[in-house]
């Protein structure tokens, strides 16, 4: 509303009648308008009211009045009372619809609200000759919030004598905007003076959002103001103007940027386009640029020279004349072997090594050995770039026809006693990996003397007319049509002395040699200084770091898988040297199985391979159903990987945490026999494990427990799961599981395998609980040279935990055997009744025929010797429970003997390790009460 051009009549309602007068009059301009005057300041108690028309609120939510008024100085009012005011009150009333007429108003002050009292900032005390007003006043007043479809105004007099010259009725808002190629909509100011409006903004055509929400805010003056977000134009458009690229240019990116001509060998027909296609024949790699030119596949390599010897190839050639427009060209060699008529080719075998490589190759020139002798091969030498793959067409290439020499057979890679006499030995050996063709027969030397033998080619052979009890020095070598190969590596062999028998000696190098000779003998000699007659017919296990080639133990004991059998489904966790893979092996004729698949990640160096593989040299020696099974090796292609059997129960450790109290202790028992039954069969290969753990014993679902992870058996390394003690001598060690004259001595043997079976048991009767709690390794370390063993967890039958204090005994002598071990057990097992709860009297070894010394019996804390509950949880490391048992009323030693799970959960104790901790405690302490009642009083 606004009633400065108005010049009709305005028809407000004034109440009294004689109050407000509606007169026609000028403005300081001369304009005619319509204003409203009041004077009756010579009669006292003036309540004047002048109500306007129905305003529509047209949603606003705060409305601003203009008010141009002028008032007549009281005091140049002669005779005028002390009534005589020069100010008046401005009302508003909320309603939906016209309630007020001039035949019905309220002119009561009930129904207004109040906005405020309008005070002149100048009076004006007479009228100039041409009868214009002077000292115009212009107040602004606004009000809200609005909720209802309109309002009325109303002025009251209570005795000024003024004019209301005009009346301006307004509301602020935002108008529409466009920002940061963003559209916003014209949006109405809040209801405060202070309000900030949130307006959401829309992309304007070929346009994108950046970042979001995108809006503005508008504030109470009508201004905007806080811009988030953005968008952008689209690729193919310019910002200026958002006008779209022309045919022939292109724009890849959205934002700033101007639209560019195609790159060479592409173009765009339509207009808008963010990319150029490439013509015909041409390509972009995947990591190439939109701006890149597009690029073509290089021609053939030029001029191949080749260079045979034997059965090993060298060829050379120049690059290509034409590269394709690019500096990435590689080149691939494909081999195949062909028939003597070349007329049917076939891949080349695996087995064929290529230096550098076969594929990639970055220069002219590649090595390639192990071929067949005297083979027809074509060789393809492909040049290939970042854009031969986009092409349909296979690479560009040249071809070599190449005929191997006639080459000698390979080295026979090791040789096998398969029995000896006084006067005789039987030997046997396997085939050379490369016989280079038909092996006609193969040549024995030995010495003692130096005799030749031939034998034909059944690879096995007796050599008779030896002195007893000699050793012999032995080496075998192959013959084909090219002649004989080398011999192979130096064996020793030992005829038997009259009533004896002795292990075969094997010589690699001369240091490997020693170093293997002296751990037969120590085989071959019981604990007694004689020799067993059971060694001879045991497979003794054979280091795979004595090798001279790590590799050629990995050819002997883990068999070579095609990678095409192999197929990846999960990850299922990460090893030392990359991630460990389930997945299904399906070999020719066998049914498909579910495998793990260790890998080894990229980047590695050839210590690393060494070490990686080490692992399937020493599983692959092992065949019995409580050791992991390897089922083999994949190293002639990317990535190595060693695949063993899948387990489906995971390590044994997080799989008892997992099923706390689920199984039974004959359960739990069976698994600790099968357990035991694997490291019979290492400690009778002569093996040791240095890392045996549950987390290193996996179970599959039937809970048969499977010994594994062999790769720290040799080399110890840091486990950040579980954190080791740096030995004086080096190295790192497990120290929670590790025996001490290990920890001290570096001492392994498969009695300290025996220490470390003792805690495996811990572990499984605690259904995975950490041995030795929080104490540090240190603790540790002291606490066991203190005699200190750990106490018997909850529940657990006093015939195993004295098993595992007798696999404690700090003598390694006087330990059990792992044979004992496995009778034990079984025992146990037949003998369920065995498995009670009881405590044993201390040092009670369930082997006493065996010499043993007593062992302290320091599993528990001696309770005579506390005086309080807060001794007793100090020395148990439960101090933090001091006031729950305090307040709970257990306040003597007596009262907590008699303790609960129950109890202990009413008065705050939720953890479940700190649950059996306590539990396990007080179960010791109600047995020493009952040994000696009156210690405890």
């Amino acid at each position: 509303m606004d009633t400065r051009t108005a010049t009709a009549e305005l028809g407000w309602t004034a109440n009294p009648p004689s109050g407000w007068e509606e007169v026609s009059g000028y403005d300081e301009n001369l304009n005619t308008i319509r204003t409203y005057q009041v004077c009756n300041v010579f009669e006292p108690n003036q309540n004047n009211w002048l109500l306007t028309t129905f305003i529509n609120r047209r949603g606003a939510h705060r409305i601003y009045t203009e008010m141009r008024f002028t008032v007549r100085d009281c005091s140049s009012l002669p005779n005028v009372p002390g009534s005589c005011k020069e100010t008046f009150n401005l009302y508003y009333y909320e309603t939906d619809s016209v309630i007020a007429t001039k035949k019905s108003a309220f002119w009561t002050e009930a129904p207004y609200l109040k906005v405020d009292t309008i005070a002149a900032d100048e009076s004006f005390s007479q009228v100039d000759f041409g009868g214009r007003l002077m000292k115009v006043n212009t107040e602004v007043r606004s009000f809200g919030p609005l909720t209802r479809n309109g309002f009325y105004l109303a002025f009251q007099d209570y005795g000024a004598c003024m004019s209301l010259l005009s009346v301006r009725v307004f509301f602020k808002k935002c108008p529409s905007v466009v920002q940061n190629f963003a559209i916003f909509p014209e949006t109405m100011t809040g209801a405060e003076s202070t309000s900030l409006v949130t307006a959401r903004g829309t992309c304007i055509p070929n346009a994108e959002e950046v970042d979001v929400p995108i809006k503005l805010y508008c504030n109470g003056d009508g201004e905007w103001m806080v811009p988030i977000g953005r968008c952008t134009c689209k690729a193919g458009y310019e910002p200026e103007n958002n006008v779209a690229c022309k045919a022939g240019t292109f724009k890849a990116s959205q934002g700033a940027g101007l639209c560019a001509p195609c790159p060479p060998n592409s173009r765009s027909s339509a207009e808008a386009s963010p990319l150029c296609a490439c013509r015909n024949g041409y390509y972009r790699a995947d990591l190439d640029p939109p701006a890149a030119a597009c690029t073509s596949v290089p021609s053939g390599p030029r001029n191949v020279i080749s260079i045979v010897n034997e059965t090993s190839i060298i060829l050379e050639w120049n690059p290509p004349r034409e590269t394709g427009g690019r500096d990435d060209v590689t080149y691939n060699i494909v081999c195949k072997k062909c028939r003597s008529d070349r007329r049917a080719c076939s891949r080349c075998d695996d087995n064929v090594e290529f230096v550098p490589r076969q594929l990639g190759l970055t220069e002219t020139r590649v090595f390639i050995s192990s071929l067949w002798a005297h083979t027809p091969y074509t060789f393809e030498i492909q040049a290939v770039n970042g854009v031969s793959n986009k092409s349909p067409f296979p690479p560009q290439h040249v071809s070599v026809n190449i005929t191997t020499n006639q080459a000698a057979p390979s080295t026979v890679p090791i040789m096998h006693q398969v029995s000896a006499t006084m006067r005789s030995i039987t030997l046997s050996w396997p085939q050379p990996e490369q016989p280079n063709g038909i092996i006609l027969d193969y040549e024995l030397r030995y010495y003692e003397k130096v005799s030749r033998i031939c034998t034909p080619d059944t690879n096995t052979a007796r050599i008779e007319g030896l002195r007893p009890g000699m050793v012999y020095v032995v080496q075998v070598r192959a013959r084909t049509v090219a002649g004989y190969g080398k011999y192979s590596g130096k064996m020793c062999f030992q005829t038997l002395t009259d009533g004896e028998r002795v292990l075969p000696l094997i010589a690699g190098s001369a240091a490997a040699g020693v170093v293997f000779i002296v751990s037969l003998v120590a085989i071959s000699i019981g604990r007694d200084g004689e020799i067993t007659q059971d060694a001879i017919r045991m497979k003794i296990y054979i280091d795979p770091f004595t090798y001279e080639d790590p590799n050629e133990a990995v050819r002997e004991f883990a068999k070579e898988i095609d990678v095409s059998f192999v197929k990846i489904e999960e990850v299922i966790g990460a090893g030392e040297f990359g991630e460990v893979y389930k997945g299904r092996l399906k070999l020719p004729g066998k049914r498909e199985i579910y495998v793990a698949i260790k890998t080894l990640k990229a980047g590695y160096s050839e210590k690393q391979r060494r070490d990686f593989l080490s692992e399937a040299s020493i599983m692959g020696q092992f065949d019995h159903p409580n050791i992991i099974r390897l089922e083999g090796v994949v190293t002639k292609s990317r990535p190595v990987m060693i695949i063993t059997e899948f387990m489906e129960n995971g390590a044994l450790d997080s799989f008892l945490r997992q099923n706390d109290g689920q199984f039974t202790v004959i359960q739990l028992v069976g698994m600790l026999r099968g357990i035991a039954a694997g490291m019979k069969y290492l400690a009778e290969m002569n093996y040791v494990h240095r890392d045996l753990a549950a987390r290193n014993i996996l179970v599959n679902s039937n809970l048969v427990c499977k010994v594994s992870d062999f790769g720290l058996s040799r080399y110890l390394q840091d486990d950040t799961s579980d954190p080791t003690y740096t030995s004086s001598l080096g190295g790192k060690i497990p120290v929670r599981w590790t025996a001490p004259e290990a920890i001290a001595y570096r001492k392994f043997t498969s009695a300290s395998d025996v220490w470390s079976y003792g805690i495996v048991m811990w572990e499984v009767m605690s259904f995975g609980e950490r041995p030795y709690w929080d104490m540090s390794n240190q603790d540790v370390i002291n606490a066991i040279e203190q005699d200190y063993r750990l106490p018997p967890p909850m529940d657990c039958p006093a015939a195993l935990h004295q098993l595992m204090l007798d696999c404690w005994q700090k003598d390694r002598n006087t330990r059990p055997r792992f044979t004992e071990i496995v009778n034990t057990l079984d025992k146990m097992i037949r003998n369920p009744a065995s498995l009670k709860t009881s405590r044993p009297h201390p040092g009670a070894s369930l082997f006493p025929s065996r010499p043993s010394q007593p062992l302290l019996d320091r599993s528990i804390p001696d309770f005579t010797a506390f005086t309080s509950v807060e001794d007793w949880l100090s020395a148990v490391k439960m101090s933090q429970y001091r006031d729950n048992f305090l307040s709970a009323g257990f306040t003597s030693l007596q009262l907590v003997a008699q303790m609960t799970s129950e109890d202990l959960l009413r008065i705050g104790v939720t953890l479940a390790g700190h649950q059996k901790k306590i539990l396990n405690s007080v179960q010791s302490m109600r047995v020493q009460m009952s040994q000696s009642p009156t210690s405890m009083a």
